[in-house]
């Protein structure tokens, strides 16, 4: 009996708190709006000069958080967004990314944008400016390709 009124105290304490828990979950989901990046956000100019020693930092942080679903080479087709049947951007082409600032991508990173969840405070400043770094060295990699290709 004893054991009954313990089981059930239980539950009525726990109900609450996963009800209350899963009530959360939709406005997490909510895909904001690609007008949500702020103007200024925009603007936003990377302060950060690459070098040998960020670069490998961002490459390793983009293997870590990033290659998950953009895939390890930047062509948008990691194993999780297979999974999820995720349409995303290869970064390898050169024109996936001209119309994007590096503020807008900062911000995306930090700030997530759709399905894509935030770095938030994860990450330091410095971090997510080599982070742009990097991403955008993907379509330069492909462009160098291909005008080694092209040329006679």
């Amino acid at each position: 009996m004893r054991k009954h009124l313990i089981v059930l105290s239980a539950l009525v304490l726990i109900g609450p708190c996963t009800s209350a828990q899963q009530a959360e979950k939709p406005a997490e989901k909510t895909p904001t709006a690609k007008s949500a990046i702020p103007a200024d956000a925009t603007k936003l100019t990377n302060p950060v000069k690459p070098t040998a020693a960020s670069t490998a930092q961002a490459k390793k942080t983009y293997g870590y958080d990033c290659a998950m679903c953009h895939g390890s080479d930047g062509d948008g087709k990691g194993d999780l967004a297979v999974d999820m049947k995720l349409k995303l951007l290869d970064y390898r082409d050169p024109a996936a990314l001209k119309d994007k600032t590096d503020g807008e991508l900062f911000y995306i990173i930090k700030n997530g944008l759709g399905e894509m969840p935030s770095e938030g405070d994860r990450a330091k400043t410095d971090e997510i400016w080599n982070l742009v770094i990097y991403i955008r060295s993907f379509g330069k990699k492909e462009a160098a390709a291909k005008s080694k290709s092209d040329a006679p």
